[in-house]
């Protein structure tokens, strides 16, 4: 799939089942609640913290889609390409960055 696809299918189930998208405000503080579930799982499974019983059933693929479905939410109702704006900043990033990664000492 796409991204192009995915955002018209999160555009299509909204429309089906979902009535209307909530507002652009409240769909960022449900991203950052989203973003928030993925540090969760992170810091549970990747890092020092132990899991509570309440984390046993949490999936870190889950949870980065819950943040791309969000995300999705957001680009469709303020007009954004996801693709297009993908595109331009991989451009962006190359352009800046082609040779400050390889010439980082820390990274060797």
């Amino acid at each position: 799939m796409t991204i192009e696809e995915a955002q018209n299918k999160v555009d299509e189930w909204i429309k089906t089942y979902g009535v209307r998208y909530f507002s652009p405000l409240t769909n960022m503080a449900i991203l950052t609640e989203e973003v928030g579930e993925v540090a969760r799982v992170m810091a549970r499974t990747y890092g020092d913290q132990s899991c509570k019983p309440s984390d046993e059933n949490k999936n870190l693929a889950d949870e980065l889609a819950d943040v791309m479905w969000v995300l999705m939410c957001i680009a469709n109702q303020t007009g954004v390409d996801l693709t297009d704006a993908f595109v331009k900043n991989l451009e962006k990033k190359t352009l800046r960055d082609s040779h400050r990664h390889k010439d980082n000492p820390k990274l060797k």
